[in-house]
């Protein structure tokens, strides 16, 4: 492994490079680069048929990454055909060819120099097998103008011809070979560079060649190359921007090349040379760009003896391209510091060899290699496959300067990761909602055909950042919100007004409906009102309306809410010093309860109930001295013996609430009940809210299964033996339907329970859950809770939980436009009907993910809308509707679809559908769903929309690339791929966490983010940049931090200096260093208060206070950190990411065969 390996010394994941500011600044991208067009990316994200596409800005290096969500990758499995910027093993000194180019003269800004190894760890290209490669040191500088050591490599490679020396040289060479679509010296396009262009749709006409003289403009058939891998090869790069493929592919094996004579005795899979060493072509003919070489495919599985495939989880965007390459390739600009630029296509930073770093990976098998003697077998590197980290930091670069504006109807929004502003003008916020698909297909069969799903995620009250206007409230008075006579849709941006405004023609429906006459208003000359900017629900694309009094329950308007808190006070919760924590912190707390903005003091209402076998209710009316305690043993029959008195207001009955915090921890101070109930807890406050006429939140705080005799007890069923069998799925279901009547009833009377769980054993939470879950509610878990070293953690998550904005007795409906209607719904809620998503409570944190299904055909012209309403209580007591609307593009060509697809959201979409699964089916079952439906959507892409190629490549869509990845770490996620020490409530706890979890919050939770703590530069704010999730990656001298939304892990290498550990641990050796500490301790020196900033920064980003774990290398918690470096193999039987890349290209090739 290579943790012995030097830190790396490039910038990739080295020190913060410019241009990646923190991830909280407001352009994570730092500020526009200079030169990039104003509206870099069309409304669809692709280049579309005549329109061309403006020239990449300076500093946009095409071959850099994946910058856009539109190039082709190709990796091709063995054959040789390699990116310009590949730099592989080698083992010879350079042959012939000119001497590298000087510094920067011939590189075009797209491209890497040959031999810009970002790091020093790991080599780009796939090592050749077997051969150890010799690697410059690690600490030797490489700068991104300068030419690369010539490395030598193994002869084999030599299939075209020698290669020109300087990149120029070599984009000219290649542009002899029919490859020809470079820039001068730019690299070659990912998956352009050898081979028939694959995946691209047709893109009209030629491009024109604004870069060079060398470019071949496509025709029309021939889109730009996808990006292909190749098992065990570089890929090609993608080529400019602009470009429609993405199309990655790996070729699996190079069929039908006969191994070049290698001089090294090594079979067909060495690398090409790097700067200069002669390729002897092999073949007849020039390959056509994007193609791999390729001979027919063998029936080899792609993972003989490769490891099994990671677990990463880097999601490929489904999809063209979409990363921002439009248009013609890039001027060749000086690379851009800071931008680390790219070896091999666009995938994997570039690393140069590195010491102590063997050459190949045992491996994969030899495909496809035909006469001649048997390669030994290689792996594809892990540098020359997409990388998350790339793509992530390309976005950032892109898009993270300008704001995204929302007035184009389907623009594909910047990812997750990208710090970006939104300007509401028309369409809802992507903080609000976002798509799988901002293009979908126009019929059914084509959607079947594709198999990505429809879907959106939708987080309706979503926090928006300071800088961003909350959505405007409306309010019509007596009459209410105008609506459809028909569909009921509400009022938005694109109803049409006819008969000089008279009329309105609803655009779901087409029903033509009067306009009232208070709401009249006169046309201008485009048919738009006159008080259009006036009016935000006929120019924004979210805003709210005050509901009157015929959207309440029982015709009248609601109460305030209120919210009760239920303490456990059994002999665990007291002993542990769990009530009185609880006591001293509501006393400060309830000073904070959530408010409407103008209000000087919250309308909440509280209440107190303590809890063991039996219930103790509490009078704490203000007229009274002293608190009074009624007590319920009668569970069975559960009712709330005072009305007066027990629901108060804060500041009134201040004096009698803190008397009675004070004594809780006295009077149960000496109890010896170990036994608790749970059921009757949650009916004692829902029966004081039917009391009150009011909805309200119980924060119920519990520590054991509740085996007293009671409704709702539970016995332990825990089982390890059930897991892989048919049986498993029972350990996700409630022990009994006891509670889906009570959640059905809490829910009714808008009663949201939120669950803080401190368990010492198994609790049951996939039964104590189920009304949490329906009810909207939040559960938290605190396993083996210590004072300690959990306080922390616990009391920032109940601050964050009672102080949230949240909204009471919700019910959601989607509508949508003709053609599509919404026909599943994953999140914590409640569904009495098929259409409305009812919720007691609905926070700011909780997303609801709808699936949409054709019931018709839809046009190109008028495309797809959709629109959310929400209707809720506010914690003020006010009924009202928040109202998001968005439009989307329909497309009759496949292309198009995968041109516009988000992989974040897909796989926030996919791992829902497979959490929901798991309930209902063997775990084995989902998983090979799972795979299967990737495989056919990147089959589909393949077959539909890339250029002919040979089977041995694996071609995936621009926006797709990090599908396999992501993909991966799903599958090897808790709650499908288990491994001993995960417990069945942890599953439990999981699967309902993700499952309403928004697109940012899965996406770091599935591949988490990991940095550098050592390369942070203490004087800016911002982030060291992000590496990948993978053993090898870590260097022995370095710290590193590494988050996933639940918790922080700090990793700490045997070698790091003695300096760096005395000023952040406060001890002056490794070994003194506590893997105890639940916080780092706060020292005065420039490193720590760099450290503890980056923590705070990263606490703040999370809906959930994560939990710090410090581990030292080679200690026993070092397990459980590499269980999330997800694109290595894990100690569970997930593969690695490599692994996994080569298993899902034979799936696809079976699929295609």
């Amino acid at each position: 492994m290579s943790v012995n390996q030097q830190a790396h010394t490039g910038p990739p994941y080295g020190q913060p490079q410019p241009g990646y500011q923190g991830y909280q600044q407001p352009a994570y991208g730092g500020q526009p680069l200079p030169g990039v067009p104003q509206s870099q990316y069309g409304a669809y994200n692709g280049p579309m048929p005549g329109y061309q596409q403006p020239v990449p800005p300076q500093g946009y290096f095409p071959s850099l990454g994946f910058p856009s969500k539109g190039s082709p990758v190709s990796l091709n499995s063995d054959t040789s055909s390699l990116a310009p910027n590949f730099i592989g093993s080698l083992r010879a000194p350079p042959t012939s060819g000119a001497p590298p180019p000087a510094s920067g003269a011939s590189l075009s800004s797209g491209h890497l120099a040959y031999s810009q190894f970002g790091h020093g760890d790991v080599q780009n290209g796939i090592p050749a097998s077997a051969v150890p490669m010799q690697r410059p040191p690690a600490s030797q500088p490489f700068l991104p103008g300068s030419a690369p050591t010539p490395v030598s490599q193994t002869a084999t490679f030599q299939q075209y011809g020698p290669p020109p020396a300087s990149v120029q040289q070599l984009s000219n060479h290649m542009a002899g070979m029919t490859i020809g679509s470079t820039t001068a010296s730019a690299p070659s396009p990912v998956g352009l560079g050898y081979g028939p262009p694959t995946s691209v749709p047709p893109v009209s006409g030629s491009f024109s060649a604004t870069g060079s003289g060398l470019y071949t403009p496509y025709t029309a058939s021939q889109g730009p190359s996808p990006t292909s891998v190749s098992q065990g090869l570089p890929l090609a790069q993608p080529l400019f921007p602009g470009q429609l493929m993405s199309t990655q592919r790996l070729p699996t094996q190079v069929p039908g090349f006969a191994p070049p004579p290698s001089s090294a005795g090594i079979g067909p899979s060495s690398y090409p040379p790097s700067t200069g060493a002669p390729r002897p072509p092999t073949m007849p003919g020039p390959p056509l760009p994007g193609q791999t070489v390729a001979g027919p495919p063998t029936s080899q599985p792609n993972h003989v003896s490769s490891p099994p495939p990671p677990s990463t989880m880097s999601g490929l965007h489904p999809g063209p391209p979409m990363s921002g390459l439009h248009g013609p390739p890039p001027p060749t600009h000086p690379p851009q510091p800071g931008y680390q630029m790219q070896q091999n296509g666009s995938f994997g930073q570039v690393r140069g060899p590195q010491p102590n770093y063997g050459g190949a990976y045992p491996g994969t098998p030899n495909y496809g290699s035909q006469p001649g003697p048997p390669p030994p077998p290689k792996r594809l590197d892990p540098d020359s496959i997409p990388s998350p980290i790339q793509v992530i930091e390309d976005d950032r670069s892109n898009r993270g300067s300008e704001p995204f504006v929302t007035g184009v109807r389907g623009q594909v929004p910047p990812l997750v990761t990208t710090n970006f502003l939104v300007k509401d003008q028309g369409n809802a916020s992507p903080r609000y909602i976002r798509c799988t698909s901002y293009n979908i297909p126009c019929t059914s069969d084509m959607a079947k055909q594709s198999q990505v799903p429809l879907a959106a995620v939708i987080k309706p009250l979503a926090t928006l950042p300071p800088e961003e206007t909350l959505p405007y409230l409306v309010d019509h008075g007596e009459s209410g919100p105008v609506r459809c006579n028909r569909c009921k849709a509400y009022m938005c941006p694109f109803m049409q007004f006819i008969e000089g405004g008279r009329r309105f023609q609803c655009c779901f429906c087409s029903c033509v409906t009067e306009v009232p006459p208070h709401y009249f208003q006169h046309l201008d000359h485009t048919g738009k009102r006159v008080d259009f900017y006036d009016r935000p629900e006929l120019s924004l694309g979210s805003y709210e309306f005050l509901a009157t009094v015929d959207y309440c329950k029982n015709n009248k308007f609601p109460s305030p809410p209120a919210f009760i808190f239920m303490i456990d006070v059994s002999y665990n919760a007291v002993k542990s010093g769990l009530v009185r924590l609880i006591c001293e912190e509501l006393k400060s707390l309830l000073d904070y309860l959530p408010r409407e903005g103008n209000m000087e003091e919250s309308a909440i209402r509280v209440g107190f109930v303590t809890y063991n076998k039996v219930l103790h209710f509490y009078n704490v009316k203000s007229s009274l001295a002293q608190p009074q305690m009624m007590v319920v043993s009668d569970v069975a029959d559960m009712f709330v013996p005072l009305l007066d008195g027990f629901l108060v207001n804060v500041n009134e009955s201040r004096t009698v609430i803190a008397s009675l915090l004070d004594q809780i921890p006295e009077m149960f101070a000496d109890t010896r009940e170990t036994e608790t109930v749970f059921a009757p807890v949650i009916q004692a406050g829902l029966e004081a809210l039917k009391a009150a006429e009011c909805s309200g939140k119980l924060f119920i705080f519990h520590t054991s299964l509740p085996i007293a005799e009671a409704p709702g007890k539970l016995k332990n069923r825990d089982d390890k033996k059930l897991i892989n069998t048919d049986k498993e799925k029972t350990l996700f279901q409630p022990q009994t339907s006891f509670y889906n009547n009570l959640a059905k009833d809490c829910v009714a009377q808008g009663c949201c329970v939120d669950l803080f769980l401190f368990p010492n054993q198994y609790l049951d939470v996939a039964t104590l859950g189920v009304v949490t879950y329906q009810t909207g509610g939040s559960i938290y878990k605190y396993a083996y809770f210590q004072l300690e070293t959990d306080q922390d953690r616990f009391l920032n998550d109940l601050r964050r939980d009672v102080q949230k904005e949240v909204g009471f007795d919700a019910v959601m409906r989607v509508r949508t436009s003709t053609g599509i209607r919404a026909t599943d719904f994953f999140g914590a809620f409640y569904m009495s009907n098929t259409t409305d998503v009812e919720m007691a409570g609905l926070d700011c944190d909780k997303t609801i993910t709808v699936e949409f299904k054709h019931d018709d055909k839809l046009s190109e012209d008028s495309g797809a809308l959709l629109q959310c309403a929400l209707l809720y209580t506010s914690c003020a007591g006010q009924r009202r509707l928040r109202i998001h609307n968005l439009s989307l593009n329909c497309c009759t060509q496949l292309a198009d679809l995968y041109r516009n697809c988000e992989t974040d959201t897909l796989i926030n979409y996919l791992a829902k559908y497979a959490y929901r699964g798991v309930l209902n089916s063997p775990v084995k079952t989902v998983r090979d769903a799972l795979i299967n439906q990737c495989a056919q959507i990147l089959a589909c892409y393949r077959k539909n929309c890339a250029s002919p190629s040979s089977a041995g490549q694996l071609i995936l869509p621009e926006c797709m690339k990090l599908l396999p990845v992501y993909l991966n770490c799903v599958l090897k996620s808790d709650v499908l791929q288990p491994g001993p020490e995960v417990t069945t409530d942890d599953r439990a706890y999981i699967r309902q966490l993700v499952t309403s979890m928004d697109v940012a919050e899965t996406n770091v939770f599935f591949y988490p983010r990991l940095l550098p703590l050592t390369k942070a530069d203490v004087d800016s704010d911002s982030l060291p940049a992000a590496i990948r999730n993978s053993e090898e990656r870590l260097s022995k001298g370095d710290i590193y931090l590494l988050e996933n939304g639940l918790n922080i892990f700090v990793w700490v290498g045997v070698n790091v200096q003695q300096g760096l550990i005395q000023n952040l641990f406060g001890v002056s050796s490794f070994s003194q260093i506590s893997s105890d500490l639940s916080t780092l301790p706060v020292l005065e020196n420039p490193f720590s208060k760099k450290v503890r900033s980056i923590v705070d920064m990263l606490q703040v980003q999370r809906s959930r206070y994560m939990k710090l774990i410090i581990v030292k290398q080679e200690d026993k918690l070092e397990m459980l950190f590499k269980h999330f470096l997800v694109e290595d193999k894990s100690l569970s039987g997930g593969a690695s990411y490599v692994d996994f890349l080569c298993h899902m290209h034979k799936e696809i090739r079976q699929l295609l065969s």
